[in-house]
């Protein structure tokens, strides 16, 4: 049978995000349209079925319309544009396009973010540097409703209750995170551009080491960085190796989902927190009962999921986690200053019996201006690392990865220190990020 088109597609999935029908209704509709050869349109079935009425007919039409033109006529851009290229570029022409257009844009130069500002011209990040475009500034009366449009009914309740809203916008150019909010001059969007497939260990440029993370049965392994230092995709990588390699039962909690992980020889259910499920905290302990392998937690942000997240690693799952923390000794430490004091002694212990390790990383911008390049800091749990942390001698870990090298350990400077060698980033980006500044001021 002939796959449905990409109008429909996109009609369907604008229909389910804003609840507008489930997904059985529209894999019904869908059976249907393949019996009558497609000469009928998804949303026309909806709407004959009785399950959408012609008023939201028009408006999703009105939306998928709006995107199919702003496909039409966009500038090619090679995939990895140095910065300066991008900045010297004329992007008046887009003046008056859907919001669309401007991040099928954003993805097209390669842009990690779009940002929609009033009193501002669009302007992008791209390869950790703020880029803003050559195009008029934009204006309130402009850029409220262009906002407003990609809001589910429910996004909408909640922006006016509480002035900003996160959700995850669907086109058919791709996916986005979004974070939209009130400030002094009107409504501003904010788009984190998630790549269209999971990436690979190699597409990231990180070492084949980081497989061994994936081998364990049980335990916590901590992936953490500063927002914007790929978190995320390392995650999502890890866990498609399992999800090929393995047979296993994968839940993610997210808040929003970003990388949709489908299922191969693992079956992977993913979760939206505040969509899916009240709170990650809930997730996490509904996720327990749910026969799981392996539990992905997105965000570990609080003392609730910190402390769910070590009770699933301590019964027997592989939990992943994200923390906004530089290193390893004090993503350690962060997991136990949560706790109140009466309370960390046994947590140390519990997390000294199940860390399995730290992947802490940070993106560094590379030196011709193309893109940016992983500089990390690896811990794998030994029995002197399980030690240390019961002790509460976390502090020591730095001689622990400093003797560990042939055990794939990597310490943060070192890391920096092989891009600078190699010539990838400069020796003042070298300086800017390191642990240790004085190491790459001397040019040595």
């Amino acid at each position: 049978m002939p796959a449905p088109s990409k109008e429909d597609v996109l009609f369907g999935n604008i229909a389910v995000r804003n609840k507008i029908v489930t997904e059985t209704q529209i894999k019904e509709c869908l059976q249907l349209q393949q019996k009558n050869g497609q000469r009928i349109s998804l949303g026309q079935i909806l709407v004959k079925k009785g399950y959408i009425s012609s008023n939201h007919y028009q408006q999703i039409t009105q939306i998928v319309g709006s995107s199919k033109k702003a496909s039409v006529g966009k500038k090619a851009a090679e995939p990895k544009e140095a910065t300066p290229a991008i900045a010297r570029r004329d992007f008046s022409d887009y003046e008056g396009k859907p919001l669309d257009a401007y991040l099928e844009l954003a993805r097209m130069i390669g842009a990690s973010d779009f940002h929609f500002q009033v009193d501002s011209p669009p302007f992008v990040r791209l390869h950790g540097r703020i880029v803003y475009l050559n195009h008029p500034k934009l204006v309130r009366e402009y850029t409220e409703p262009r906002i407003l449009e990609l809001l589910s009914d429910n996004d909408k309740q909640v922006l006016k209750k509480h002035l900003d809203v996160d959700f995850c916008h669907e086109a058919s150019h791709g996916r986005y995170r979004a974070n939209v909010f009130r400030q002094r001059k009107g409504l501003d969007g904010v788009f984190r551009i998630i790549p269209d497939h999971v990436p690979t260990l190699k597409e990231l440029h990180l070492p084949d080491t980081l497989r061994q993370f994936t081998t364990y049965r049980q335990g916590i392994v901590l992936i953490t960085g500063p927002a914007g230092c790929g978190k995320s995709s390392t995650m999502a990588a890890l866990i498609d190796i399992i999800n090929k390699e393995r047979r296993d039962h994968i839940v993610t909690v997210e808040d929003p989902i970003e990388f949709i992980i489908e299922s191969k020889n693992c079956n992977v259910n993913q979760r939206h927190a505040h969509v899916h499920t009240e709170s990650f905290a809930r997730a996490l302990k509904s996720a327990m009962r749910a026969d799981p392998d392996y539990i992905c937690v997105g965000e570990m942000r609080d003392l609730e999921t910190i402390s769910m997240a070590i009770t699933a690693a301590e019964t027997g799952h592989l939990v992943f986690g994200t923390l906004h923390t530089t290193n390893a000794m004090r993503s350690i430490d962060r997991i136990i200053d949560v706790f109140s004091p009466r309370e960390q002694d046994q947590i140390r212990a519990m997390v000294s019996e199940s860390i399995r390790g730290v992947i802490s990383q940070q993106l560094i911008p590379r030196k011709d201006g193309t893109g940016r390049e992983p500089a990390l800091e690896v811990l794998f749990a030994t029995p002197a690392v399980g030690n240390l942390v019961r002790e509460r001698k976390t502090f020591q870990l730095i001689s622990v990865m400093q003797t560990g090298a042939k055990q794939g350990m990597i310490m943060m400077d070192d890391s920096i220190a092989d891009l600078l060698k190699r010539g990838l980033i400069t020796r003042e980006e070298a300086v800017f990020r390191a642990e240790n500044p004085e190491r790459f001021k001397t040019g040595k």
